[in-house]
Protein backbone atom coordinates (compact mmCIF):
# COMPACT_ATOMS: atom_id res chain seq x y z
CA UNK A 1 0.00 0.00 0.00
CA UNK A 2 1.10 3.72 -1.24
CA UNK A 3 1.18 5.83 2.31
CA UNK A 4 -1.22 8.02 0.52
CA UNK A 5 -3.44 5.57 1.21
CA UNK A 6 -3.38 4.97 4.62
CA UNK A 7 -6.05 5.66 6.49
CA UNK A 8 -5.27 7.88 9.70
CA UNK A 9 -8.12 6.33 11.62
CA UNK A 10 -5.56 3.02 12.10
CA UNK A 11 -3.43 5.22 13.83
CA UNK A 12 -5.20 6.57 16.72
CA UNK A 13 -5.73 5.37 20.75
CA UNK A 14 -7.44 6.20 23.87
CA UNK A 15 -5.30 9.01 25.74
CA UNK A 16 -6.45 9.99 28.95
CA UNK A 17 -6.26 13.78 29.85
CA UNK A 18 -4.73 12.71 33.21
CA UNK A 19 -1.75 10.93 31.24
CA UNK A 20 -0.39 14.04 29.35
CA UNK A 21 2.17 15.67 31.60
CA UNK A 22 1.48 19.17 32.37
CA UNK A 23 5.07 19.36 33.93
CA UNK A 24 8.43 17.82 33.54
CA UNK A 25 10.11 15.49 36.18
CA UNK A 26 12.60 17.59 38.75
CA UNK A 27 15.14 15.70 36.97
CA UNK A 28 15.29 14.78 33.45
CA UNK A 29 17.11 11.72 33.25
CA UNK A 30 14.09 10.15 35.86
CA UNK A 31 11.68 10.02 33.41
CA UNK A 32 10.79 6.33 32.59
CA UNK A 33 12.22 4.68 29.40
CA UNK A 34 10.28 2.09 27.68
CA UNK A 35 13.05 -0.15 25.47
CA UNK A 36 11.60 -2.17 22.52
CA UNK A 37 14.44 -4.72 21.28
CA UNK A 38 13.20 -7.97 19.29
CA UNK A 39 9.78 -7.28 20.28
CA UNK A 40 10.41 -7.61 23.80
CA UNK A 41 9.13 -4.70 25.74
CA UNK A 42 11.65 -3.77 29.08
CA UNK A 43 11.24 -0.22 31.23
CA UNK A 44 13.87 1.69 32.65
CA UNK A 45 14.56 5.55 33.33
CA UNK A 46 16.47 7.56 31.00
CA UNK A 47 19.57 8.00 33.69
CA UNK A 48 20.18 4.37 32.42
CA UNK A 49 20.36 4.68 28.53
CA UNK A 50 23.75 3.96 28.35
CA UNK A 51 23.29 -0.01 29.61
CA UNK A 52 20.99 -0.23 26.03
CA UNK A 53 23.10 0.90 24.11
CA UNK A 54 26.61 -0.55 22.04
CA UNK A 55 29.66 1.11 22.62
CA UNK A 56 31.50 3.14 19.98
CA UNK A 57 28.29 3.81 18.59
CA UNK A 58 26.49 7.22 17.77
CA UNK A 59 23.40 9.49 19.24
CA UNK A 60 22.65 11.86 17.01
CA UNK A 61 20.47 15.16 18.56
CA UNK A 62 18.91 18.18 16.89
CA UNK A 63 20.68 20.90 18.84
CA UNK A 64 17.63 23.46 17.69
CA UNK A 65 16.96 26.05 20.15
CA UNK A 66 12.88 27.51 21.22
CA UNK A 67 12.31 30.75 20.37
CA UNK A 68 10.18 32.82 22.98
CA UNK A 69 7.59 32.78 19.68
CA UNK A 70 4.32 34.02 21.11
CA UNK A 71 3.82 38.04 20.74
CA UNK A 72 0.97 39.82 23.17
CA UNK A 73 -0.02 42.80 21.75
CA UNK A 74 -3.19 44.92 23.20
CA UNK A 75 -5.10 47.60 20.74
CA UNK A 76 -6.23 50.38 21.89
CA UNK A 77 -10.20 49.15 22.39
CA UNK A 78 -7.96 46.42 24.84
CA UNK A 79 -8.44 43.36 23.02
CA UNK A 80 -5.60 41.37 22.94
CA UNK A 81 -4.13 40.27 19.73
CA UNK A 82 -1.65 36.85 20.07
CA UNK A 83 0.93 36.45 17.00
CA UNK A 84 2.41 33.82 16.60
CA UNK A 85 6.02 33.63 14.93
CA UNK A 86 5.78 30.17 12.94
CA UNK A 87 8.73 30.88 10.16
CA UNK A 88 10.24 33.92 8.41
CA UNK A 89 9.00 34.74 4.71
CA UNK A 90 9.85 33.00 1.60
CA UNK A 91 12.36 35.58 0.78
CA UNK A 92 14.64 34.39 3.17
CA UNK A 93 17.00 31.84 2.53
CA UNK A 94 17.36 30.17 5.92
CA UNK A 95 15.84 31.10 9.58
CA UNK A 96 19.31 31.84 10.42
CA UNK A 97 19.24 35.05 8.25
CA UNK A 98 15.82 35.78 9.55
CA UNK A 99 16.58 35.83 13.19
CA UNK A 100 19.53 38.27 12.59
CA UNK A 101 17.65 40.79 10.79
CA UNK A 102 17.42 43.69 12.03
CA UNK A 103 15.56 46.85 12.54
CA UNK A 104 12.60 44.93 10.85
CA UNK A 105 11.55 41.30 9.74
CA UNK A 106 8.65 40.09 7.71
CA UNK A 107 7.27 36.59 9.05
CA UNK A 108 4.58 34.17 8.77
CA UNK A 109 2.70 34.09 11.67
CA UNK A 110 -0.52 32.91 13.36
CA UNK A 111 -2.78 35.63 14.77
CA UNK A 112 -5.02 34.86 17.51
CA UNK A 113 -8.17 37.31 17.42
CA UNK A 114 -7.56 38.39 13.35
CA UNK A 115 -10.89 39.29 12.86
CA UNK A 116 -10.22 42.09 15.48
CA UNK A 117 -6.78 43.40 13.23
CA UNK A 118 -7.55 45.30 9.94
CA UNK A 119 -4.93 45.21 7.21
CA UNK A 120 -2.89 47.82 7.50
CA UNK A 121 -3.23 48.75 11.13
CA UNK A 122 -0.29 48.63 13.53
CA UNK A 123 -0.16 47.36 16.59
CA UNK A 124 2.49 48.60 19.22
CA UNK A 125 4.03 47.12 22.28
CA UNK A 126 6.77 48.15 24.84
CA UNK A 127 8.93 47.20 26.51
CA UNK A 128 11.33 48.19 29.01
CA UNK A 129 15.05 47.48 27.61
CA UNK A 130 17.74 48.82 30.42
CA UNK A 131 17.62 52.35 30.47
CA UNK A 132 15.47 52.85 26.88
CA UNK A 133 12.42 51.53 26.19
CA UNK A 134 12.14 49.10 23.08
CA UNK A 135 8.94 49.51 21.10
CA UNK A 136 8.07 46.96 18.57
CA UNK A 137 5.39 47.32 16.01
CA UNK A 138 3.23 45.29 13.99
CA UNK A 139 1.76 45.79 10.69
CA UNK A 140 -0.96 43.44 9.15
CA UNK A 141 0.55 42.41 5.26
CA UNK A 142 -1.19 40.18 4.30
CA UNK A 143 -3.31 36.54 4.44
CA UNK A 144 -1.19 33.51 2.88
CA UNK A 145 -3.25 29.96 2.94
CA UNK A 146 -3.11 29.06 6.72
CA UNK A 147 -1.10 32.22 7.81
CA UNK A 148 -0.84 35.89 8.10
CA UNK A 149 2.12 37.81 6.39
CA UNK A 150 3.29 40.28 9.56
CA UNK A 151 5.91 42.61 9.11
CA UNK A 152 7.59 43.20 13.00
CA UNK A 153 9.85 46.28 13.31
CA UNK A 154 11.54 47.94 16.10
CA UNK A 155 13.22 51.23 17.35
CA UNK A 156 16.52 49.60 17.81
CA UNK A 157 18.70 48.87 14.66
CA UNK A 158 21.17 47.28 16.93
CA UNK A 159 18.86 44.62 18.11
CA UNK A 160 18.78 41.58 15.97
CA UNK A 161 15.26 39.73 16.29
CA UNK A 162 16.40 37.03 17.99
CA UNK A 163 17.03 39.43 20.54
CA UNK A 164 13.42 41.04 20.36
CA UNK A 165 11.92 37.81 21.13
CA UNK A 166 14.07 37.42 23.89
CA UNK A 167 12.70 40.42 25.56
CA UNK A 168 9.23 40.54 24.17
CA UNK A 169 8.26 37.06 23.57
CA UNK A 170 6.66 34.19 25.38
CA UNK A 171 7.48 30.53 25.11
CA UNK A 172 5.27 28.68 23.08
CA UNK A 173 4.09 25.74 24.89
CA UNK A 174 2.39 22.82 23.19
CA UNK A 175 -1.50 23.14 22.59
CA UNK A 176 -2.21 19.96 24.50
CA UNK A 177 -0.38 21.48 27.80
CA UNK A 178 -3.36 23.19 29.18
CA UNK A 179 -1.65 26.13 31.26
CA UNK A 180 -0.17 29.45 30.77
CA UNK A 181 4.03 29.20 30.01
CA UNK A 182 6.15 29.60 33.39
CA UNK A 183 9.34 31.00 33.91
CA UNK A 184 10.30 27.51 34.82
CA UNK A 185 9.42 26.81 31.13
CA UNK A 186 12.02 28.94 29.61
CA UNK A 187 14.69 26.58 31.15
CA UNK A 188 13.21 23.19 30.80
CA UNK A 189 11.07 23.64 27.55
CA UNK A 190 14.83 23.64 26.01
CA UNK A 191 17.57 20.58 26.35
CA UNK A 192 20.60 21.47 27.86
CA UNK A 193 22.70 21.43 24.27
CA UNK A 194 20.40 23.85 22.79
CA UNK A 195 21.80 25.94 20.53
CA UNK A 196 20.33 27.53 17.12
CA UNK A 197 17.32 29.29 17.58
CA UNK A 198 14.61 29.05 15.26
CA UNK A 199 12.34 26.40 16.47
CA UNK A 200 8.55 26.94 17.95
CA UNK A 201 8.04 24.15 19.60
CA UNK A 202 10.92 21.49 21.30
CA UNK A 203 12.54 18.40 20.27
CA UNK A 204 11.44 16.57 23.25
CA UNK A 205 13.19 13.58 23.09
CA UNK A 206 16.35 15.72 24.30
CA UNK A 207 14.72 17.17 26.62
CA UNK A 208 15.39 13.83 29.00
CA UNK A 209 19.57 14.38 28.52
CA UNK A 210 21.58 15.67 31.44
CA UNK A 211 25.37 16.52 31.58
CA UNK A 212 25.41 13.27 34.53
CA UNK A 213 23.93 11.00 31.79
CA UNK A 214 26.52 12.51 28.73
CA UNK A 215 29.39 11.04 30.85
CA UNK A 216 28.03 7.56 31.02
CA UNK A 217 27.84 7.75 27.16
CA UNK A 218 31.23 9.10 26.82
CA UNK A 219 32.65 6.31 29.12
CA UNK A 220 31.33 3.77 27.50
CA UNK A 221 32.60 5.88 24.36
CA UNK A 222 29.26 6.50 22.71
CA UNK A 223 29.82 9.62 20.83
CA UNK A 224 27.62 12.09 19.70
CA UNK A 225 26.59 14.05 16.95
CA UNK A 226 24.23 17.12 16.39
CA UNK A 227 22.11 18.48 13.42
CA UNK A 228 19.55 21.38 13.26
CA UNK A 229 16.20 21.03 12.43
CA UNK A 230 13.66 24.02 13.54
CA UNK A 231 10.80 22.39 14.21
CA UNK A 232 7.73 24.43 12.87
CA UNK A 233 4.07 24.38 14.60
CA UNK A 234 2.67 22.35 11.96
CA UNK A 235 4.48 19.09 14.18
CA UNK A 236 1.09 19.58 16.53
CA UNK A 237 -1.01 19.38 13.63
CA UNK A 238 -3.16 16.38 13.28
CA UNK A 239 -4.17 14.56 10.13
CA UNK A 240 -7.19 15.96 9.64
CA UNK A 241 -7.57 14.18 6.12
CA UNK A 242 -8.99 10.17 5.87
CA UNK A 243 -6.12 9.28 4.42
CA UNK A 244 -2.74 11.04 4.13
CA UNK A 245 -2.68 11.89 0.57
CA UNK A 246 -4.71 14.70 1.27
CA UNK A 247 -2.74 15.74 4.34
CA UNK A 248 0.32 18.51 3.30
CA UNK A 249 2.72 17.63 5.37
CA UNK A 250 4.55 20.86 7.14
CA UNK A 251 8.63 22.10 6.03
CA UNK A 252 11.27 22.55 8.44
CA UNK A 253 14.63 23.97 7.83
CA UNK A 254 17.80 21.77 7.76
CA UNK A 255 21.41 22.64 8.66
CA UNK A 256 24.05 20.22 8.40
CA UNK A 257 27.58 20.23 8.58
CA UNK A 258 29.69 18.62 6.16
CA UNK A 259 31.47 17.44 9.48
CA UNK A 260 28.14 16.23 10.82
CA UNK A 261 27.98 13.69 7.25
CA UNK A 262 31.40 12.44 7.68
CA UNK A 263 30.81 11.38 11.16
CA UNK A 264 27.89 9.71 10.44
CA UNK A 265 29.46 7.76 7.44
CA UNK A 266 31.80 7.02 10.02
CA UNK A 267 29.43 5.01 11.87
CA UNK A 268 26.96 3.80 9.37
CA UNK A 269 28.09 0.50 9.24
CA UNK A 270 27.96 0.33 13.04
CA UNK A 271 25.04 1.66 15.26
CA UNK A 272 23.61 5.16 15.16
CA UNK A 273 20.63 6.06 17.60
CA UNK A 274 18.65 9.40 16.39
CA UNK A 275 17.39 11.43 19.45
CA UNK A 276 14.16 12.33 18.80
CA UNK A 277 12.21 12.32 15.14
CA UNK A 278 13.60 15.42 14.04
CA UNK A 279 17.25 13.77 14.11
CA UNK A 280 15.26 10.78 12.18
CA UNK A 281 14.33 12.99 9.73
CA UNK A 282 16.88 15.32 9.10
CA UNK A 283 19.56 12.53 8.34
CA UNK A 284 16.73 10.54 6.85
CA UNK A 285 16.55 13.67 4.31
CA UNK A 286 20.48 13.45 3.70
CA UNK A 287 19.72 10.33 2.75
CA UNK A 288 17.23 11.49 -0.17
CA UNK A 289 19.28 14.53 -1.08
CA UNK A 290 22.12 12.19 -1.66
CA UNK A 291 20.01 10.30 -4.01
CA UNK A 292 19.08 13.40 -5.84
CA UNK A 293 22.32 14.28 -6.61
CA UNK A 294 23.33 10.99 -7.82
CA UNK A 295 20.59 11.51 -10.37
CA UNK A 296 21.08 14.84 -10.88
CA UNK A 297 24.96 15.91 -10.48
CA UNK A 298 24.31 19.21 -12.23
CA UNK A 299 21.58 20.50 -9.22
CA UNK A 300 21.62 23.98 -8.26
CA UNK A 301 22.37 23.64 -4.32
CA UNK A 302 18.82 25.98 -3.79
CA UNK A 303 16.58 23.12 -5.10
CA UNK A 304 18.30 20.44 -2.88
CA UNK A 305 15.32 19.89 -1.05
CA UNK A 306 13.20 17.24 0.09
CA UNK A 307 9.31 17.01 -1.14
CA UNK A 308 6.99 15.48 0.77
CA UNK A 309 5.96 12.11 -1.11
CA UNK A 310 9.90 11.99 -2.86
CA UNK A 311 10.88 9.32 -1.20
CA UNK A 312 8.20 6.82 -2.33
CA UNK A 313 8.40 8.36 -6.31
CA UNK A 314 12.53 8.45 -6.17
CA UNK A 315 14.70 5.44 -6.79
CA UNK A 316 15.89 4.57 -3.56
CA UNK A 317 18.04 1.28 -3.90
CA UNK A 318 21.05 3.62 -3.30
CA UNK A 319 23.47 1.83 -0.28
CA UNK A 320 23.02 4.37 2.30
CA UNK A 321 27.01 5.17 3.01
CA UNK A 322 27.12 5.68 -0.75
CA UNK A 323 23.83 8.27 -0.84
CA UNK A 324 26.02 10.15 2.29
CA UNK A 325 29.21 9.99 0.33
CA UNK A 326 27.98 11.41 -2.63
CA UNK A 327 26.05 14.51 -0.74
CA UNK A 328 29.63 14.91 0.96
CA UNK A 329 31.45 15.16 -2.02
CA UNK A 330 28.57 17.34 -3.72
CA UNK A 331 28.99 19.48 -0.61
CA UNK A 332 33.18 19.92 -0.89
CA UNK A 333 32.79 19.99 -4.75
CA UNK A 334 30.44 23.27 -4.16
CA UNK A 335 33.05 24.43 -1.20
CA UNK A 336 30.19 24.47 0.94
CA UNK A 337 31.04 23.86 4.60
CA UNK A 338 27.43 23.11 6.03
CA UNK A 339 23.42 22.19 4.32
CA UNK A 340 21.00 24.15 4.61
CA UNK A 341 17.41 23.08 3.00
CA UNK A 342 14.09 22.04 3.81
CA UNK A 343 12.25 18.99 3.94
CA UNK A 344 9.00 18.27 3.96
CA UNK A 345 9.85 14.02 4.35
CA UNK A 346 6.85 12.27 5.54
CA UNK A 347 7.59 9.06 6.99
CA UNK A 348 4.89 6.71 7.63
CA UNK A 349 4.47 2.81 6.93
CA UNK A 350 5.80 1.71 4.26
CA UNK A 351 8.97 3.94 4.43
CA UNK A 352 12.03 1.95 4.84
CA UNK A 353 14.26 3.47 7.04
CA UNK A 354 17.85 3.84 5.72
CA UNK A 355 20.60 5.18 8.45
CA UNK A 356 19.48 5.38 12.13
CA UNK A 357 19.57 1.38 13.84
CA UNK A 358 17.18 3.29 16.85
CA UNK A 359 14.74 5.90 17.82
CA UNK A 360 14.75 7.73 21.71
CA UNK A 361 11.62 9.68 21.29
CA UNK A 362 8.26 10.63 23.70
CA UNK A 363 5.02 9.08 23.43
CA UNK A 364 2.81 11.13 20.50
CA UNK A 365 -0.34 12.56 20.10
CA UNK A 366 -3.05 9.80 18.52
CA UNK A 367 -3.68 10.55 14.28
CA UNK A 368 -0.33 12.49 14.23
CA UNK A 369 2.61 12.24 11.38
CA UNK A 370 5.01 11.75 14.64
CA UNK A 371 2.44 8.35 15.66
CA UNK A 372 3.00 7.33 12.15
CA UNK A 373 7.10 7.75 12.01
CA UNK A 374 7.37 5.67 15.32
CA UNK A 375 4.73 3.30 13.12
CA UNK A 376 6.75 3.03 10.57
CA UNK A 377 10.08 2.24 12.62
CA UNK A 378 8.99 -0.20 15.19
CA UNK A 379 6.32 -1.65 12.49
CA UNK A 380 2.90 -3.21 12.80
CA UNK A 381 3.56 -3.76 16.99
CA UNK A 382 3.65 -0.29 17.17
CA UNK A 383 -0.10 -0.12 19.12
CA UNK A 384 1.45 -2.79 21.27
CA UNK A 385 4.26 -0.63 22.71
CA UNK A 386 1.60 2.58 23.46
CA UNK A 387 -0.96 -0.19 24.71
CA UNK A 388 1.63 -1.30 27.11
CA UNK A 389 2.79 2.44 28.03
CA UNK A 390 -0.58 3.55 28.77
CA UNK A 391 -1.76 0.35 30.63
CA UNK A 392 1.31 1.23 32.96
CA UNK A 393 0.86 4.98 32.65
CA UNK A 394 3.09 6.29 31.51
CA UNK A 395 3.56 9.63 31.44
CA UNK A 396 2.73 11.23 27.69
CA UNK A 397 3.61 13.58 24.76
CA UNK A 398 5.95 16.69 25.59
CA UNK A 399 7.40 16.72 28.95
CA UNK A 400 6.09 12.77 29.68
CA UNK A 401 8.15 9.61 29.48
CA UNK A 402 9.33 8.23 26.23
CA UNK A 403 11.02 5.15 24.66
CA UNK A 404 13.81 3.57 23.21
CA UNK A 405 12.71 1.56 19.72
CA UNK A 406 15.53 -0.58 17.60
CA UNK A 407 14.39 -0.90 14.09
CA UNK A 408 12.28 -3.63 13.47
Amino acid sequence: MHPKDISIKDFTYDLPEHLIAKYPLQNRDASRLLIWKNEQINEDIYRNLDQYLPSHSLLVFNNTRVVAARLLFQKPTGATIEIFCLEPHPKYPDITTAMSSTGSVTWLCLVGGASKWKPGTILEKKIPHGDAELILKATYLEKIQDSFSIQLSWNEPGISFAEVLHLAGVMPLPPYIKRKAEHADEERYQTIYAKHEGSVAAPTAGLHFTDELFKKLDTKNISREFVTLHVGAGTFQPVKSDTLGEHPMHIEFIDVTVESIRNLIAHIDTHITAVGTTSLRTIESLYWLGCKVLNQPDIHPEALTVKQWDAYEMKGDIPSKAALETLLLYLESKGLPRLLSRTQLLIAPGYAIRIPHALVTNFHQPQSTLLLLVAAFAGPKWKEIYDHALSREFRFLSYGDGCLLFRH
